[in-house]
């Protein structure tokens, strides 16, 4: 083979073959009850594993019947919401919600100031990191950036394959605090390596919360107003955990359940997260309401709002995916908490940085959706917007850039990664192996002079 043509061209012939794979008759499953999603025909999710870390609840039971009610979201047994208000005017509730989540329990004063000083001495990477590992092969995919360096983080271990309960938790604080600094140096050398831009590079301030530092990171001048970074705090706060069935989490306690090391469990996490499916689709967002922008020609009109997101029900519109992103959620009904919550700190932004008629808009998507949706889709259960509606739109009045809308929530979500991490080894639980059924046919083997396709 001496050319990329010729390879190609080989290739090519085996494309062919690939005909024959995922042909498996859909009503296989249900014959044999298979659980797709790993959930049950009405939805729900199978019930693979026990949990203290957090609650997401969208329904009661009620005499056997499932009752829509308002969303909740418990952290260690704390209502989300109330978290949120407790954490009041400051920029440090990501922490707070960082050791209730590893520790069981809100931290005191005292605590809280020494668990920051930890995080604040764990966050520089490693000498020469920067140069080595990150600025030596820029990606365009920050997610890539990340993946990548947890799994390097690991030659600079002393004991990386130690799996106790107290290295694995040195390990997950090492990761929760250098994410941030990855995640803008990855963004930086991406923009300096493909768009031609100046390379920018601050160094993390120990003192600093995790929200300020990320945007002193990717900043030029380093400078965030007090308001900027509170919001992007209850973003963190948010994203910080979800349940053990999300799938990231989920891949969290499979890899786990395995007995391997920490820096390969979290990057198959990272693997899970990227996926635009589960942590992409505050992206989505944003490029389906640009789209609505340019066929729009009055956002202001719900009329014209309401004609839009009709064709996107009928697959007329954006990506023909029949989708209105941002709206409808697995677990929630009537409402999805971390939304709320979000949406409230989405107008105090807007109203400060002029951002009122954007952020109407998406209100206005939000109320005209709901009733589209449930039309179009004769769903038994009501349809609410979720986070993902609000966070993308926020990242943009903050200036972070698209490219770290994803990376902003593992930033986030390794800290629930980690808390699942360390209840899994702490419990000693099996291997998690589901089972498939084979639904093939037996075939005798033919030797090679004999095949013939």
């Amino acid at each position: 083979m001496n050319s990329y043509e010729e390879y190609r061209k080989k290739v090519e012939r085996y494309v062919d073959l690939c005909d024959n794979i995922g042909g498996i008759d859909k009503s296989l499953y249900t014959k044999y009850d298979v659980k797709r999603g790993l959930r049950d025909s009405d939805g729900r999710g199978v019930l693979t594993g026990l949990t203290e870390i957090s609650d997401v609840s969208g329904f009661k039971e009620v005499n056997g019947e499932r009752i829509p009610i308002e969303g909740e979201l418990f952290f260690q047994g704390y209502d989300v919401r109330e978290l949120v208000k407790g954490f009041g005017q400051g920029n440090h509730g990501f922490e707070e919600t960082i050791f209730l989540l590893l520790f069981g329990e809100l931290p005191t004063e005292e605590e809280l100031k020494d668990f920051m000083q930890i995080i604040g001495y764990l966050r520089p990477l490693p000498d020469n990191f920067n140069r080595d590992v990150i600025m030596k092969a820029p990606s365009r995919n920050i997610m890539n950036v990340l993946e990548r360096c947890v799994l390097t983080l690991y030659s600079y271990d002393d004991n990386p394959d130690d799996i106790s309960v107290a290295h694995v938790l040195s390990q997950s604080l090492s990761l929760i605090a250098r994410f941030p600094v990855i995640a803008a140096y990855g963004y930086q050398s991406y923009r300096h390596k493909f768009m031609d831009s100046s390379l920018v590079i601050h160094r993390p301030k120990p003192e600093l919360s995790t929200a300020e530092n990320i945007l002193r990171l990717l900043r030029p001048d380093a400078t965030f107003t007090d308001l900027e970074a509170q919001v992007l705090d209850v973003c963190l706060v948010l994203h910080a955990e979800h349940g053990g069935g999300n799938n990231s989490t989920f891949t969290t306690h499979v890899i786990t359940t395995t007995g391997t090391d920490t820096y390969s469990a979290v990057a198959g996490s990272l693997g899970s997260l990227k996926g635009p499916r589960h942590g992409g689709a505050n992206l989505k967002v944003q490029q389906m309401v640009a789209d609505l922008k340019a066929n729009v020609e009055d956002t202001e009109d719900d009329a014209q709002v309401k004609a839009y997101l009709d064709k996107l029900l009928k697959k007329q519109a954006f990506d023909k995916a029949g989708l209105i992103y941002g709206m409808g959620h697995a677990i929630y009904t009537l409402s999805d908490p971390r939304a709320q919550i979000l949406k409230s700190y989405a107008r105090k932004l807007s109203e400060a940085e002029g951002f009122m008629k954007e952020f109407e808009l998406y209100d206005r998507i939000e109320r005209l959706a709901k009733e589209l949706i449930v039309k179009h889709r004769d769903v038994q259960k009501p349809v609410c917007a979720n986070v993902d509606l609000y966070s993308g739109f926020v990242y943009s009045v903050l200036k972070i850039p698209v490219e770290l809308f994803t990376p902003m929530f593992a930033i986030a979500r390794i800290a629930g990664w980690s808390a699942h991490r360390i209840e899994e080894l702490a419990n000693n639980g099996k291997i998690i192996r589901p089972a498939y059924k084979y639904v093939g046919t037996h075939r005798e083997y033919l030797p090679m002079k004999e095949r013939n396709w």
